[in-house]
């Protein structure tokens, strides 16, 4: 039996990391995002992100990414007790204040990570779709944000933030406009606009040549019912799909309304998910 080790990767683990997530990439697109955005860091510490895997002799069976000490925990789609034995090797450096992934490998990290109870878990299902699987629903108005609907889109993004993360945005996060300009800037933010008024968004959250992760679908509460969310939905992907292989969408379990929307576009249902928030 070859050992197991746990260390922090470094740049010539990139290629390794890289087959690792792709080995389930709709389960790791937003894994594989962030490796093709950022990279590996180097291990001097000075880096706000690392990240951590476990090798059974010389094979990367298992990765963590974490991102500003804790603030940020992902782990790649693998066994949980895979993810623990990282988890506890990173016990005594790293205190969790968020996580989003496979329910098993957050379990994990909750278990070693965590100090007293999460202020905050929900369970989702991750939903995928390729380009054969797209229903006929598209609205050609959707269209990215541009710098001038900022002010119109922070409510919109601050009421995603507060039925996903029970969250206040506006009240405690002063960097909050400046994050939602960021998105538009970086064309990651589409909308539609109906008389004036901006009714529904939807942010794209992580991208690599492997696929995209939507995020963030939010309509005006005045304004569902009315299809906006189906047809949106079924443009931004078909779209995105013209030059992606798949995109995935989180759902949360007892988001019924969404999930419905998600398969009527094409969307297939797949593994459970797992958010949790511990500030």
């Amino acid at each position: 039996m070859p050992p197991v080790t746990v260390q922090q990767l470094v740049a010539k683990d990139t290629d390794a990391l890289r087959a690792l997530l792709a080995k389930d990439p709709a389960h790791n697109l937003y894994l594989l995002g962030l490796l093709q955005e950022y990279g590996i860091a180097s291990a001097d510490n000075r880096c706000s992100f690392s990240y951590w895997g476990r090798f059974d002799g010389k094979t990367l069976t298992a990765a963590v990414f974490v991102g500003g000490s804790g603030g940020l925990v992902v782990p790649s789609a693998s066994e949980g007790a895979f993810t623990g034995v990282i988890a506890d090797a990173l016990a005594e450096r790293v205190r969790l204040k968020g996580s989003v992934g496979e329910k098993p490998a957050v379990d994990a990290l909750v278990r070693s990570l965590c100090v007293g109870k999460p202020r905050l878990s929900k369970t989702y299902r991750l939903f995928s779709v390729s380009a054969d699987d797209l229903g006929p629903f598209t609205n050609p108005l959707l269209r990215l944000a541009r710098e001038e609907d900022v002010p119109r889109l922070v409510p919109l993004a601050a009421g995603a933030i507060r039925e996903i993360h029970d969250r206040d945005a506006l009240a405690e996060d002063p960097h909050f406009e400046a994050r939602v300009a960021q998105r538009v800037r970086a064309r990651r933010t589409y909308v539609l606009e109906e008389n004036g008024e901006l009714v529904f968004k939807v942010d794209i959250g992580s991208r690599s040549q492997f696929g995209a992760e939507l995020e963030a679908l939010y309509t005006v509460p005045s304004q569902r019912g009315k299809g906006h969310a189906t047809l949106c939905l079924g443009q931004i992907s078909r779209f995105l799909l013209s030059s992606l292989p798949r995109l995935t969408l989180r759902i949360e379990e007892k988001d019924e309304s969404l999930a419905r929307i998600a398969r009527k576009v094409g969307y297939l249902a797949g593994r459970t998910q797992r958010l949790v928030l511990t500030e």
